[in-house]
């Protein structure tokens, strides 16, 4: 099934929200600092390397034993990596062919954790990955002796799944295919991957589903975000983007509670939408990245946008700095928490109250400390209120590119990710520290 949104009806939303101030109350706020010593082997993108660029985390909560959670990371042509709490390495996936008639080997992009799935009369919980060469979903079983088990991961993705995206193999070659991926979990037994579509403004959800003791997808279900902005001026505001492209979408997170989406578009902003896709309320873009309106050229020769008015101001808010990428939630008592979002284009993340309009409240870098390096060009994010490790106050796990520091070899395409305590986040930003949300390992 697919269900189309009209781009027009959702611009009145965007219309409405630039009538309204920038979030003031963080325009003013230099972000706040906080420290890591902790960071996983630097990865490399070139042959010697296995290809491995690192993108997006998630992170595993073992349910009994915190020490034994996980976290589980892409690194695009070079598969999957698994790492423990203290960061050291666990198991190397490589991105193989996908089981289909039609096979590519893997690109995997983006990572989330779908608990307690039926499999072939077991309860397990499963790593969801995006594969963009295939356009589809790959499923790894996660090990219940997590970071002891010999082999924390084990594919189990049925063949031949359908393309998410395109209609065959000739135009899934154009690489518009999958991208940003988040879990659904709306009641026990019912899971669903929501899945972005590279240069284009597509969102789709896929039902997670046992076929043949493996695990496939079904009812797939598409909608349209919006691609250009009428502005307050009169204009309409297309971002700009390289020939063929359109303003993409990467960084999803789902509010296990309320059904809420929260998607970045890169070059626009953070969306609100409610699940199912095609529901009555209208997708709201709570926030937009500074340089929101301002008319660019794409220019070929250097392969990036330039504003036509170097001096035009645009409508943009005040945290976003292009690109916005990486969304995850931290969950806190009720419908109280906290969305947060890699604000690539400066270095920081962003901080928004969960409930309510999603109040900004400000904005965070991470600097390293003890031998690890500063987080820079921030990618994907995981983010858990659970004990994990020695993080006993929850924990944040983020890309990191480049990596830095006198061990890496500069010369080469380097990549890691960083462990951050939300302790230290939340007592830096004044924010609440809660691990008491009940038993449901949805709540992460």
């Amino acid at each position: 099934m697919t269900y189309t949104l009209n781009a027009m009806v959702a611009v009145g939303a965007v219309v409405a929200a630039l009538l309204a101030p920038p979030h003031a109350s963080a325009a003013t706020t230099r972000p706040a600092v906080v420290t890591t010593d902790n960071e996983t082997p630097v990865l490399y993108d070139d042959e010697a390397g296995g290809n491995a660029s690192g993108d997006d985390p998630a992170i595993w909560v073992h349910p009994a034993d915190s020490r034994k959670s996980m976290v589980i990371v892409t690194v695009k042509e070079g598969g999957l990596r698994v790492y423990d709490m203290g960061s050291r390495e666990l198991q190397s996936l490589p991105a193989t062919e996908a089981p289909r008639i039609d096979t590519a080997a893997g690109r995997y992009n983006n990572v989330d954790i779908a608990y307690g799935v039926s499999l072939a009369g077991r309860t397990v919980d499963v790593a969801v990955v995006s594969d963009r060469y295939n356009d589809q979903l790959r499923f790894f079983v996660v090990n219940p002796a997590g970071a002891t088990a010999r082999t924390p991961l084990v594919e189990v993705t049925a063949a031949d799944q359908n393309f998410l995206f395109n209609p065959d193999r000739a135009a899934v070659d154009e690489e518009h295919t999958a991208y940003g991926l988040a879990i659904w979990q709306p009641r026990p037994g019912e899971s669903y991957a929501v899945v972005t579509q590279e240069g284009a403004t597509t969102v789709a959800t896929a039902r997670i589903v046992e076929i043949g003791g493996k695990l496939g997808y079904t009812d797939i279900r598409r909608l349209t975000m919006p691609g250009t902005f009428r502005l307050p001026d009169g204009t309409t505001w297309v971002p700009c983007a390289e020939p063929g492209a359109l303003p993409q979408f990467e960084g999803v997170a789902v509010d296990q509670a309320s059904g809420v989406l929260y998607a970045a578009q890169e070059d626009v902003g953070l969306w609100r939408l409610q699940l199912p896709l095609g529901s009555a309320s209208q997708p709201t873009l709570i926030d937009r990245v500074k340089d929101f309106g301002i008319h660019d050229v794409y220019d070929s020769e250097t392969e990036e946008c330039q504003p036509v008015d170097p001096k035009a101001k645009g409508y943009g808010g005040n945290l976003l700095t292009a690109d916005a990428e990486g969304v995850d939630i931290y969950y806190g008592p009720g419908a109280s928490g906290y969305v947060l979002v890699s604000s690539q284009g400066d270095d920081t993340f962003a901080v928004y109250e969960r409930q309510g309009a999603n109040e900004a409240l400000g904005s965070f870098q991470v600097k390293g400390v003890d031998g690890a390096d500063d987080i820079n060009g921030s990618d994907g994010l995981a983010v858990t209120n659970r004990p994990v490790g020695d993080y006993r106050q929850g924990l944040l796990v983020t890309h990191d590119e480049p990596e830095t520091g006198p061990d890496v070899d500069d010369e080469r395409d380097a990549t890691n990710f960083s462990y951050v305590s939300w302790g230290d986040i939340a007592g830096a930003m004044s924010l609440t520290v809660d691990i008491r949300t009940g038993n449901d390992p949805r709540f992460r």
